[in-house]
């Protein structure tokens, strides 16, 4: 059983300013709840949210895709122990799917109640999950389908080469292009251009479709 946190530390961020400083009024009212910092996304974020050092972190899908999908994993790893709760603009399965990736332990919906914005930082800073209803089928269903799926073999016709089938899977463990590049001693520019071409090949919008492009031919990262 979770044991409940007092005094949770929490960082907004979220692109419009409305949002962030509507959201600061909300959980500043809570007396178990301290705000200590919001802000849009920048390039310093990540060190910003360092020097608060916050139990969590409650983002926007908005800031987290003007990163280009770094922020959360570049955050948790500057801030051991963080908790990432994120409001989704609705219930896009890639989005919440990609955001699970990436460690995001709660997600709440653009539409959620000032309580279950609340409860979700609370559930989250006391190693709990929050999943909206409507998206705790995908989850089983992803699970499932991994399950269903011994070991990772990218089919030929997918038309990969040896390396692009190596990054299909380091992209499926969640790894950005930086911590790609340091690992196979590239550099990051040249794991975006592969990248870039898996795209062309497949006819994916963005990394992690061809993850999910290879999945759907009955493969798995």
């Amino acid at each position: 059983m979770a044991v409940a946190v007092e005094n949770v530390q929490v960082f907004i961020l979220a692109e419009n300013r409305l949002l962030r400083e509507a959201l600061t009024r909300i959980l500043s009212k809570k007396s178990d709840i301290r705000v200590v910092g919001a802000s849009a996304f920048s390039p310093q974020v990540v060190e910003q949210i360092a020097a608060a050092a916050p139990d969590v972190l409650l983002s926007d899908s908005a800031a987290v895709a003007l990163s280009e999908l770094r922020l959360i994993p570049e955050v948790r790893a500057a801030v051991p122990g963080l908790k990432v709760v994120m409001i989704g603009m609705d219930a896009d399965r890639q989005t919440f799917l990609r955001a699970v990736r990436d460690g995001v332990v709660g997600y709440v919906l653009k539409d959620a109640s000032a309580m279950e914005i609340a409860a979700a930082v609370r559930c989250v800073a006391s190693a709990e999950a929050v999943c909206p209803p409507q998206l705790c089928l995908v989850l089983f269903e992803q699970m499932a389908q991994q399950a269903r799926i011994p070991s990772f073999h990218i089919r030929a016709e997918l038309g990969l080469t040896r390396r692009e089938q190596q990054l299909v899977q380091m992209i499926g463990r969640g790894l950005t292009n930086k911590e790609i590049a340091t690992q196979l001693n590239l550099s990051e520019q040249t794991v975006k251009n592969h990248v870039h071409r898996m795209l062309r090949k497949v006819g994916a919008t963005d990394r992690f479709g061809v993850v999910e492009l290879c999945r759907t031919q009955g493969v798995s990262a």
